[in-house]
Parts: structure tokens; C-alpha cells; sequence
């Protein structure tokens, strides 16, 4: 969607901040809805949840590439693309949890799929690229059903070693209140370039909601009944910071590819190809250190691991900064991005394996929902934030993408310093309910 932007506004006559709305809706609908899907696991079956989920996004695809509005596009890209990303992605984690019982093992398992979710992540902006320019931005969403109906296949070989318990409780209240504060938190964010009392009523609607979704979780905690999300979680320290790098590695990869790519298309006149092609430094970084994971694991500790990838990004996002206004050729974005993919692949796996190794098997699918449900959450405020200010601002030029980065390295400023704080040590421990 990044490298399509101008493609889509033209085609469906909107706008760069009508299609960052979509992107952002996107994310959002993923996080608000993460946590109730990781509940539905219980209920329903991880597979089953795996297999709807892909069903979901194959048709919300496919909608997308018919799609003659903005509206349209929407429903598809952002509403059931997200409806069946939050069915499809804690299956993912939970199973793996599931299979892998030690550190080293489990941290493969995370390395794989994180290593794949950052190369998807960095490597979306080439593919869609070159199928755009070659066809046309409608090809790529056809492209996604293709893959989607070729895992479906290949998931006939998954097996769930756990039965579903269709009564398993489920607290649809819960749900609803946090999605909609979630919602309205982000909603807020997209609107500060057009209204700031806007943005501030629905950031404080937002607030209530969350406030409203606390005390009723607290309240069914107290007489016995079980929440959709257990507060408990959030005692155990360990787990809320690596919580808090995952939100900030997610917000700065989506952040940084939002803003460049818009920048290289709207400022620099760059295509839908070039663009994406710059991304495959990215792309590099990431696989090269993600196929290291289960190395570096034994070697150096998961604390030393995410701090490291942090300070590595922001040198990153320095040399991005540094650059763009050295050099109006596109290669000058390269080395900035090389480094921030190989900062990110270097942390992404041990953050998860933080996570989920602080609780017991009997919490790994509340857990894993609470912990895809933060990471979208990231690359949601990453999008909202970095690219509203960009976006607000697009003709000012070279201004806009440097005070949008200057905020992406603030953020990774904020993400060194909790992992910092982690202990040199992870261990697993349950929470008191």
C-alpha cells in the first residue's frame, strides 16, 4: 500500500491522507481486535481460527482489487484484511508456543516467524512495486489471494494440540470497550492535522473508554468471572517492557516506511518500482539478522539483544536524516534503511521470546493476543503519528520527512531505555490471578 499511494489516489480520486487512513485502519483493526481473537482460540481451535482468518483476508483482497471507491477499499483492505489478520496471526504464536517448550528451541520458532513477518513487512514495498508498474496497484491484492489460497493448502498439514472448548468464557463486553477506545485513541491521532479540538475530544472519548474497560475487567475479576484480558498480566515487569519494545520496534518500521515511502513518491517523483526497490536494503537487514536469531540467543543474553537492535536503528534513522539532503539520489536512503532492518531483525525475536517466556502454557493464548494486539498498536501510532506530520506538511518538502524522523528517533530513544531496564536474565513465571 505504501509504494501504491500514488497509483490508488489517482485511480480511486483521493487522496495521500485518504490512503494513509486505510493503511492506519488497517493496523488499527488488527489491534483492537488481537486480544477477543487470542480468546476465540480457546474456543474455537487454533487451526480453525488460522484457516477463517486466511478465508477473511483472501476475500477482503479480493475486494480490494475490484474496489472502485476509497470507501470500498476500506471494507476490504482495512476492515476484513484486519478482521482476518487479528483470526489468523495468534494462532501462529500460540502453536509455536505449543511446540517448543525451552528458550533456545522456542526462540527459532519466534526467530522464523518474526524473521518472516519483518522481511513480509520489508519487503511488501518491492513486491508491490513491481507488480503495479508492471500491471497495475489492483494485481497486487490479486497476488495476496493467490498466497493466501496456497497456505490455506499447505495448512490442511497443521495439527492443533489442543482440543477447542467451546466453553471457554468469553467477555464480549470487554472486547467491545477496548476496541472502541483503542479506535478512538488512534481516530484522534489522524485528525490533528485538520482539527486539534478533534483530535482532542476523541483522544479523551478514547481514554474513557480504556478507563470503562479496566474497571469492568477488574469488576468481573472480583466476582469470579473470567475477563477478556486478566489484569494480572501486567504485574509481571519483565513482560511489560518487552510489551513496550515490541510496541516501538513495530511503530518506527511501519513509521520509517510510511514516511520514506511517501516522501520518495510525492517529493522526489519516484514510482511505485523505485520506491520499492530502496526498501530491499531493508529487506537485507532484516533477513540477514533474523537468520541469526537462534545464535544469538545462545550467545548473548535478550536484554543485550533488543538494546543492541534499538541503538542500531537509531543510527539508522540518523543516516536517513543525515543523508537526504547530501545526496537527491535515491541510494542515499539505502544505508539508513540496510542498518534499520538489521536493528529491527536483531530485537523482533527476542522481545516475542521475552513475552511469552514470562508466563505458563495455560496463559500463552491470553498473552499472545495481548502481545500481536501491542505490536499492531505500534505499527498503528506509527503510521498515525509519523505520517500525519508528514502528510500535513508534504509541501514544505525535505522539512516535514526530517521532523517526522526526528520523532521515529525519539521513539527509539524511548525503546533503548526499556531495554535497559530488562533483567539480564528471562525467566518464566505465572502471574497471581
Amino acid at each position: 500500500m505504501n509504494v501504491m499511494i500514488n497509483d490508488i489516489s489517482e485511480d480511486l480520486n483521493t487522496s495521500v491522507a485518504g490512503v494513509q487512513t486505510a493503511i492506519t485502519v488497517f493496523l488499527l483493526v488488527m489491534a483492537i481486535l488481537m486480544i477477543p481473537c487470542s480468546k476465540l482460540t480457546d474456543r474455537w481451535g487454533r487451526k480453525r481460527c488460522l484457516v477463517g482468518g486466511l478465508t477473511v483476508y483472501g476475500l477482503g483482497a479480493g475486494i480490494s482489487a475490484v474496489s472502485p471507491s476509497l470507501g470500498v477499499l476500506i471494507l476490504g483492505n482495512s476492515i476484513l484484511e484486519g478482521v482476518g489478520t487479528a483470526l489468523l496471526i495468534p494462532p501462529v504464536y500460540i502453536l509455536a508456543t505449543l511446540y517448543f517448550d525451552d528458550l533456545t528451541t522456542r526462540a527459532r520458532a519466534f526467530g522464523r516467524i518474526s524473521g518472516m513477518g519483518g522481511i513480509g513487512a520489508a519487503a511488501g514495498p518491492l513486491i508491490g512495486g513491481v507488480i503495479a508498474t508492471a500491471i497495475s496497484w489492483r494485481a497486487a491484492f490479486v497476488f495476496q489471494v493467490l498466497v493466501v489460497a496456497l497456505i490455506v493448502v499447505l495448512s490442511r498439514r497443521v495439527d492443533d494440540p489442543l482440543p477447542p472448548d467451546p466453553s471457554a468464557p468469553f467477555d464480549p463486553l470487554g472486547a467491545v470497550l477496548s476496541a472502541v477506545g483503542m479506535f478512538c485513541v488512534v481516530f484522534g491521532i489522524l485528525q490533528a492535522d485538520n482539527d486539534a479540538a478533534l483530535t482532542a475530544l476523541f483522544v479523551a472519548l478514547g481514554a474513557a473508554f480504556l478507563v470503562a474497560f479496566f474497571l469492568e475487567t477488574r469488576s468481573r475479576e472480583r466476582a469470579g468471572r473470567e475477563p477478556l484480558l486478566h489484569l494480572s498480566l501486567f504485574r509481571n515487569r519483565t513482560s511489560n517492557l518487552a510489551l513496550a519494545t515490541q510496541n516501538l520496534q513495530w511503530l518506527i518500521l511501519m513509521g520509517t516506511s510510511f514516511v520514506v515511502a511517501v516522501f520518495l513518491q510525492t517529493v522526489r517523483g519516484y514510482n511505485a518500482i523505485e520506491t520499492g526497490v530502496i526498501f530491499t536494503a531493508a529487506t537485507v537487514g532484516v533477513l540477514v539478522s533474523s537468520l541469526g536469531a537462534e545464535r544469538f540467543a545462545k550467545r548473548r543474553s535478550q536484554k543485550l539483544l533488543i538494546a543492541a537492535g534499538f541503538a542500531v536503528t537509531a543510527v539508522g534513522i540518523g543516516l536517513l536524516l543525515g543523508l537526504v539532503g547530501a545526496s537527491s539520489r535515491v541510494v542515499a536512503f539505502a544505508p539508513g534503511l540496510l542498518l534499520i532492518g538489521l536493528g529491527l531483525g536483531v530485537m523482533l525475536t527476542p522481545s516475542v521470546n521475552v513475552v511469552q517466556s514470562s508466563f505458563p502454557e495455560e496463559l500463552q493464548g491470553e498473552i499472545s493476543g495481548l502481545s500481536r494486539s501491542v505490536s499492531n498498536l505500534g505499527s498503528s501510532f506509527g503510521t498515525a503519528i509519523a505520517g500525519t506530520i508528514l502528510v500535513s506538511e508534504l509541501g514544505s518538502g525535505n522539512d516535514a520527512y526530517i521532523v517526522a524522523m526526528l520523532v521515529l528517533a525519539g521513539f527509539a530513544a524511548v525503546g533503548l531505555l526499556a531495554a535497559l531496564r530488562l533483567p539480564a536474565q528471562v525467566e518464566t513465571a505465572a502471574p497471581s490471578r
